[in-house]
């Protein structure tokens, strides 16, 4: 280091002193990092803030303290969650000297989930919750119920306007806590119906015996209520995931039962379909990576399983066993547990991680379905059938896997020849386009970057992976060259760290065709590259639908709306419109110079070519257009509700007809760029 370096280094260093340390007291920290605390400031983080108070009576319903929980959208912009629990305490504390009431709203850490005596099961662990949504509303309001009183108390922005105090009598006791996101922190502020009903209906499953009401009052004239109710719990919940498929036996298997501090409850149903659909809740939270719970159930099942399909002589002595993977094929479970002190795994919950509930979950599943397939053989029989050709199947798709995706292959040996890979070998800087058709991919594979965009043309739609075993898809050279490609092979093999490429982006055109290719390519994702879509790998380009030269003036539009803003903004009459055929050639980026002659007062010719094939573009127009990192749109494909997105593609890609046309029926009005 030279001297001179040295001087401001020992300078630097003088200066770093108590000084430069910031300390955030009280709700401070919540509101400089907001989405530490509820994900982000966007939709996600704002109905964040419903969660974390509706958690709050959840668990006075769970603690057996509260039968009923009511939820309402103002129109003002706020939300009102009310319960007929126990009510917080409005008493002094001890240590602190304030009412614990306060304590709760404005203090971090503070609740009854962390001593003895309040919560044997919650889960708001982490006693942030309401304190959170205090921080991150403008104003929030806390009525509780307690002692025949009414207590009340106010706050801007966290802080109490004055102390807790009794306003009124009252019989009965409860807590309503109403506030109004802040408009300080949140991009979004409109709340998402559809989204609330949907968390809230399975909370009502998980929570049996227990009353959701959901009041929507922000249209005066247009006010709506919805109630959810369930005494069958996640047998109902079951039931639920399954009306829009068949399903292979009559009675769902339910079972609830308490061992030591942890209650087990657990149904299942298998149907006609090829994919598990497996949810896992602890303290109900949703747990989508699983945990001990559902090693401990999958482990029972099979075992189970097994012992009842030799016993009953569906194998030979020398017959191999039926997999996991067998033994799971079509079903439809969910696995809910109650813990004292459920331990997850990463801040988002994703995973239990209790080594102790795996025995337990394993005992009580192993006995009450052996017991439940002797007391039931028709459906037993049902379910062992449907197990025995799954593995049949999977043998199958093991040999397909042997001949089609060899080792070699699979390192990028033997890649496949329409494959027009990128020459960079970092996976983290290239991206695969899944471009339909070749002539498409011809433009693609002109108009790339070589250095990091490979393409990959497919020839026409692909297999319907909803309707056909792993097996079959191996067997369809399409999706045979997409794994190669991928290199992260697929089922019981695929390996996530070994995918070829950071994006993978599917390319199709903007009309009814290219959507079906979309949608069946989005359905191969989500049943057997989950993963590829949950590590933000996927995306959807975005290639314009119009281009439009009004005199000099050339511009891309992508929508049906864009084309109808452009003419309102630009005041064009449909007397100065000109269609032009998708053979006439535009520029990709300037428009040509116009005659001298041709050069008038009079408003220019406004020339509109609609594109409905990539095809149609030559490659200078699909780089600048969909390609170009600094120009391109790409859309991100997520998961923001499994449970909701695996229903819609059991809708529109399973083999049930009644479902799919009442979707279609209801969704038809919102169909954009319709290409009759």
């Amino acid at each position: 280091m030279t001297s001179e370096k040295a001087k401001k280094a020992k300078a630097a260093a003088q200066e770093y002193t108590a000084k430069q340390i910031t300390v955030l007291e009280g709700l401070e920290p919540v509101r400089k990092r907001p989405g530490m605390y509820v994900g982000n400031t966007a939709s996600e983080g704002l109905h964040h803030l419903v969660w974390e108070v509706v958690d709050n009576s959840i668990d006075e319903a769970m603690a057996g303290r509260c039968d009923k929980i009511e939820v309402a959208l103002l129109a003002n912009g706020a939300v009102s969650v009310e319960d007929n629990g126990a009510g917080i305490p409005v008493d002094l504390h001890k240590q602190h000297k304030k009412s614990a009431l306060e304590l709760v709203l404005t203090k971090l850490h503070a609740g009854g989930k962390f001593g003895e005596g309040g919560y044997k099961v919650s889960g708001g662990l982490h006693g942030v919750g309401v304190s959170v949504v205090n921080a991150l509303s403008e104003w929030t309001r806390a009525e509780v119920k307690r002692e025949s009183k009414l207590w009340l108390q106010e706050y801007d922005r966290g802080k109490p306007r004055k102390k807790v105090q009794s306003v009124d009598k009252a019989s009965g006791t409860g807590t309503k806590i109403t506030f109004k996101p802040d408009a300080q922190i949140f991009t979004v502020l409109d709340f998402n119906l559809a989204t609330i009903l949907d968390h809230l209906r399975q909370q009502a499953y998980l929570t049996k015996g227990v009353k959701i009401v959901v009041n929507d009052e922000r249209e005066a004239k247009n006010k709506t209520t919805y109630q959810f109710y369930f005494e069958g719990g996640i047998a109902s919940y079951v039931s639920y995931l399954n009306h829009h498929v068949e399903p292979k036996h009559d009675n769902i298997f339910y079972v609830e039962k308490q061992e030591s501090d942890t209650t087990v409850e657990v149904a299942l149903q298998y149907t006609n379909e090829y994919k598990e659909n497996i949810f896992a809740f602890a303290n109900n939270i949703l747990n989508p990576e699983g945990g001990m719970h559902l090693v401990g159930f999958r482990t029972a099942l099979t075992r189970s399983l097994n012992n009842y399909a030799r016993k009953q002589g569906y194998f030979k002595e020398k017959d191999e066993n039926l997999s996991g993977e067998d033994s799971r094929e079509g079903l439809t479970a969910v696995i809910s547990i109650k813990i004292t002190n459920p331990q997850f795994e990463g801040q988002t919950k994703a995973k239990l991680g209790n080594a102790e509930v795996k025995p337990i979950v394993d005992g009580i599943i192993y006995d009450s379905l052996n017991t439940w397939l002797e007391e039931h053989p028709k459906d037993a029989e049902a379910i062992i059938g449907k197990c025995i050709l799954a593995q049949k199947a999977r043998v199958a798709a093991r040999a397909a896997r042997e001949t089609v995706l060899r080792k070699g292959a699979l390192e990028g040996l033997t890649l496949p020849g329409k494959l027009a890979d990128c020459s960079t070998r970092d996976a983290s800087k290239s991206e695969l386009f899944i471009v339909e058709g070749d002539s498409a991919g011809g433009s693609a594979k002109q108009g790339r970057n070589r250095e990091f965009q490979a393409i990959l043309p497919l020839r026409g739609k692909i297999l319907n992976v909803e309707k056909a075993r792993i097996d079959k898809l191996l067997t369809n050279n399409e999706l045979k060259a997409l794994v190669i490609a991928m290199g992260t092979n697929i089922g019981e093999m695929f390996e996530i760290e070994k995918l070829r490429y950071d994006r993978i982006i599917l390319m199709t055109d903007a009309d009814v065709d290219g959507s079906h290719i979309r949608t069946l390519l989005l359905t191969l994702f989500y049943r057997y590259f989950p993963e590829v879509i949950r590590q933000n790998h996927l995306y959807i380009a975005q290639p314009p639908l119009y281009s439009v030269k009004k005199g000099k003036e050339f511009t891309w539009l992508y929508s049906d709306l864009e084309l109808d803003d452009y003419r309102k903004k630009n005041k064009i009459s449909d007397e100065i419109i000109e269609n032009i055929e998708p053979e006439s050639e535009m520029p990709a980026t300037t428009a040509p110079e116009e005659p001298a002659e041709e050069k008038t007062e009079k408003s220019p010719r406004l020339m509109i070519q609609r594109y409905k094939g990539l095809g149609e573009m030559n490659p200078e127009q699909l780089w600048e257009t969909t390609m170009d990192p600094q120009k391109r749109i790409l859309k991100l494909v997520a998961i923001e509700d499994a449970t909701k997105a695996d229903e819609v593609f059991d809708i529109l890609m399973g083999s049930e007809v009644g479902p799919r046309k009442q979707f279609i029926h209801a969704h038809a009005k919102s169909v954009k760029n319709l290409d009759i």
